[in-house]
């Protein structure tokens, strides 16, 4: 009460409402509100008033709330909206609201939650990954995204080899699988291809609703002899040095962001070519990742590919993700169009699916059953109607 009439006070003297409004750390709205109160009803004006709404939504007529109900028994599977028109027809302008309606049905238990889906394929268990030697395995993700000056959407691509610490890129682009894909295809002829690659469960890297967690992305890299990493949801320690090697970007360049994106590409190259050559890292001894970064050899793009186990023969994927055994198609997964998979049969219901060394499950599919009994069924159907005919 005391620092409102001080406001007034000084305002009614010809303050400034904004260097008052700045002092006192209230909005202009709220300072002219006081002043208004208090010119019409004096001091009570900046007592302070009860937020209490003045009538509560669910305080609508018994005859209007048991409508709602009747209305939602007659037709359980419409919704607030289709409720609210249906209402309209019989009370007009006092028809209750669709939010109305809805916290209605809410309070007289009415509503049926809708389960939430479980991702198809979740990582449950911290993975175990340790990396031997440069190449072994490369560690992937997208920096957490700010703006330049000019109002542009930052978000570079980060990948690194996690033995060395060595970072192969540091690109500004965009997480589509066709862009990202063309990133690491330069990077694969460069650097070579890596044994393994470890990502979150985050796009373009995995789709969690597809067979083993697979992305066009991911299966791309299978396909080349590359093994999936992945960290658990939400769980970034499990890919603990990139996450580090994140938060020193995040101090030397997102705080300090430059005029546009090509200039912050710049300044992420530079901040690249030190990291890489000049700054030196305590867990490589004081040696910089450039100096530890020594493949032995370099498995090259357009080598030989991973194989199937062996007895098993390949097909392949439909563009709508369908795949044909026994002349009927099943679907396996959108993500794998294009690509080969084999078909190992478990028994006369069932069918694993292998992509390369990959196990993807089971489906489920129709007995392999010969046309001669379907034919033999039919005549003696024939023979039953014959025979009550005459």
């Amino acid at each position: 009460m005391s620092l409102k009439l001080e406001f007034v006070e000084r305002a009614e003297k010809g303050e400034t409402m904004s260097t008052l409004c700045r002092e006192f750390g209230i909005s202009r709205t709220t300072g002219h509100k006081w002043v208004k109160r208090f010119r019409e009803r004096g001091f009570e004006g900046l007592d302070e008033e009860s937020r209490r709404p003045k009538g509560s939504p669910l305080a609508a007529a018994e005859d209007v709330v048991l409508a709602v109900l009747d209305a939602r028994d007659a037709h359980p599977r419409w919704g607030p909206k289709k409720l609210e028109v249906l209402l309209k027809r019989r009370f007009g302008e006092q028809c209750p609201s669709e939010r109305t309606i809805a916290r209605v049905l809410k309070r007289a238990n009415r509503v049926q939650e809708r389960r939430r889906l479980r991702p198809a394929n979740v990582v449950e268990r911290a993975p175990r990954v340790q990396a031997v030697g440069p190449n072994d395995v490369w560690t992937v993700d997208f920096k957490g995204w700010w703006r330049a000056k000019d109002g542009s959407r930052c978000e570079p691509l980060t990948v690194r080899d996690a033995f060395s610490r060595f970072l192969f890129t540091v690109t500004l682009c965009t997480a589509h699988a066709v862009v990202v894909r063309r990133v690491f295809e330069r990077l694969f002829r460069r650097y070579g291809l890596p044994r393994q690659i470890q990502c979150d469960n985050g796009v373009p890297f995995v789709a969690v609703r597809s067979r083993g967690g697979l992305s066009q992305l991911s299966a791309w890299w299978v396909s080349l002899g590359i093994k999936l990493v992945r960290s658990r949801p939400g769980a970034p320690q499990d890919n603990g040095g990139h996450e580090r090697m994140h938060r020193d970007m995040r101090a030397e360049i997102e705080a300090s962001p430059e005029r546009n994106l090509q200039a912050q590409q710049r300044r992420l190259d530079r901040w690249r070519q030190e990291f890489n050559h000049v700054r030196p890292h305590q867990a490589l001894g004081g040696k910089t990742p450039a100096e530890v970064y020594k493949p032995k050899e370099l498995r090259r793009l357009g080598g030989p590919l991973p194989r199937f186990p062996p007895g098993l023969e390949s097909s392949k994927v439909y563009k709508n993700g369908n795949v044909r055994y026994r002349g009927t198609t099943y679907f396996v997964s959108e993500s794998l169009a294009g690509m080969e998979v084999a078909l190992e049969p478990v028994d006369d219901f069932h069918v694993r699916i292998w992509f390369y060394d990959l196990d993807l499950g089971v489906i489920e599919v129709e007995p392999d059953v010969d046309d001669s009994i379907f034919l033999e069924a039919r005549k003696r159907r024939v023979e039953r109607s014959t025979t009550r005919a005459a």
